[in-house]
């Protein structure tokens, strides 16, 4: 069967629409959307150079999906990723592997050194990303909470002296203080790539204004009038949730007040309908992994993040 790799075509509902489809089917641990992808492509930094490619059979049937781009906000230079996602029904007919190879060739075009991989850690996709080339690193667990039926921590009677909680809409005429917040956490998450903030226009274009941000669910804690933690939360509209960063400023850690931000969100979420609610950890970051399973998250699935360094020769298998 003949596989054709070829860009999406973001005008095209049932284009956007397959390619949700396929992500769904691969990795259903994630919030997508069709909003999402169409955002994705039409926010992107220039300096990303993001671009989504579609493996498409002769018969037109979308059976593959990749992001492909630089990591602009590492400090390290030079850092490319390359996440291909196909169809578990339609495997086999060679589409991973030509989408990895459209995907490192627009890497290395782009000035890219190293090509970066989520791999699901199971057996045939660790082998696939080993036949070609690529070495593990980190990896990072997806957590799953049962919001039917899971007994979430009690709220407290009483918030501690000079500590509250608001929705993050309560900062939309100047989220900056969420931006601060945001820019100290992620400097110091765990991970092969790191990342630097330091763009308030970029995060509000990117961040800020993402169609899946629920900023009605993201919870912010403040301590004498200043936010100091939050709970990120997306959403896909319907029923599940997720928490897409929880974290609090450096000089106030240890106090639970992320923890107790995350409770209220997690609260809310159900309350609001939400049946699933999903977060993501490094393997390594023992007190987020701690917090999690506190609220009764279970691991679904594992990744490992796999590199290979560009410019060397592609395997013949």
């Amino acid at each position: 069967m003949t596989v054709l790799i070829r860009d999406l075509r973001p005008g095209d509902p049932r284009d956007v629409e397959s390619v949700v489809r396929v992500r769904r089917a691969a990795l259903p641990f994630l919030i997508t959307s069709a909003e999402d992808v169409a955002f994705e492509l039409s926010r992107s930094h220039p300096d990303r150079h993001h671009r989504l490619l579609v493996a498409e059979t002769s018969g037109g049937e979308v059976v593959g999906t990749a992001e492909v781009g630089i990591a602009h906000d590492s400090p390290r230079p030079g850092q490319g990723y390359v996440n291909a996602y196909v169809d578990p029904a339609r495997r086999g007919i060679g589409a991973g592997r030509l989408l990895l190879r459209a995907g490192e060739e627009h890497l290395a075009a782009r000035g890219a050194v190293d090509a970066y991989a989520w791999v699901l850690d199971e057996p045939a996709h660790r082998a696939f990303a080993d036949r070609h080339g690529y070495r593990p690193g980190r990896s990072a667990h997806f957590l799953r909470l049962d919001l039917t039926a899971a007994a979430l921590p009690a709220l407290p009677d009483a918030l501690p002296a000079g500590v509250e909680l608001r929705p993050a809409t309560a900062f939309a005429a100047d989220p900056r203080p969420l931006f601060a917040i945001d820019a100290e956490t992620t400097a110091d998450e765990p991970g092969d790539v790191g990342a630097e903030l330091d763009d308030y226009e970029d995060w509000l274009t990117h961040t800020w204004h993402n169609p899946s941000l629920d900023k009605e669910l993201t919870t912010v804690a403040l301590v004498d009038g200043k936010a100091v933690a939050f709970s990120a939360a997306r959403t896909d509209g319907a029923t599940r949730y997720s928490s897409a960063m929880t974290g609090t400023l450096r000089l106030l850690r240890g106090r639970g007040l992320a923890k107790l931000a995350k409770n209220a969100s997690l609260h809310r979420a159900r309350a609001a309908g939400y049946t699933e609610a999903f977060t993501g950890n490094d393997s390594g970051n023992e007190p987020m992994l701690a917090i999690n399973r506190w609220f009764g998250y279970e691991i679904c699935a594992t990744e490992t993040r796999y590199t290979r360094k560009l410019g060397t020769q592609w395997p013949d298998n």
